[in-house]
């Protein structure tokens, strides 16, 4: 029951998204890190099969850092955008990837952004956006409360807001939560909002 959503505020863009490893009916670690950060100032939000999200991401990641090491300049939002959905689009006539992803960034001349790639390689640039059966509720919360220029205090408030909605109405919802934000100041992890302890972390302790 995956959950991955974010949302563009005032000088920033933040994401958040479960952290459990699921297959079948079992559930394997509940710190799965689900956002990557591409580079500096972009980060990468997927839902999807465990081994398409890790692969793809990780193959995205790479070819923007080759990118900037060959040209001496990073790829800005919207060309990381359009690299990643054509990387989808070719995979899909081939051998397609089941994920979904919300590419969050920062550039000097525009600002933040976000934009929502689907496994069918759509792409849209979006001030909201969210994938999974979390989805449901979380674009609910976000359709009545988000408004231009949140703050960051209020974007993080909205965000609480989709986890607890999330918690309260999914039949089979996760209980751990990642939030990472992008601004001037770079891309970064924000906060956890957990209410289970991973296992083998509790284990080796």
């Amino acid at each position: 029951m995956e959950c991955v959503f974010g949302l563009v505020g005032n000088g920033f863009a933040i994401v958040a998204a479960d952290s459990s490893a699921v297959h079948s009916i079992l559930v394997h670690k509940s710190n799965e890190d689900k956002i990557m950060v591409l580079d500096s100032h972009k980060l990468v939000a997927a839902s999807g099969e465990a081994g398409d999200r890790v692969q793809f991401t990780e193959y995205i990641q790479k070819n923007v850092a080759l990118y900037q090491f060959k040209n001496g300049i990073p790829l800005t939002t919207a060309a990381a955008a359009n690299f990643t959905r054509g990387e989808l689009a070719t995979a899909l006539r081939k051998n397609p990837y089941s994920v979904n992803i919300l590419l969050a960034g920062y550039d000097k001349e525009t600002g933040p952004s976000l934009y929502y790639i689907d496994y069918i390689a759509t792409l849209h640039k979006v001030d909201k956006g969210a994938f999974g059966y979390g989805s449901y509720f979380s674009l609910a919360m976000m359709d009545r409360h988000f408004h231009s220029g949140m703050s960051v205090e209020e974007a993080i408030d909205l965000v609480d807001k989709c986890i607890l909605e999330i918690r309260s109405r999914l039949v089979v919802a996760p209980p751990n939560f990642v939030i990472k934000i992008v601004d001037k100041d770079g891309a970064r992890e924000y906060a956890w909002r957990e209410s289970v302890n991973d296992a083998s972390a509790a284990s080796s302790a």
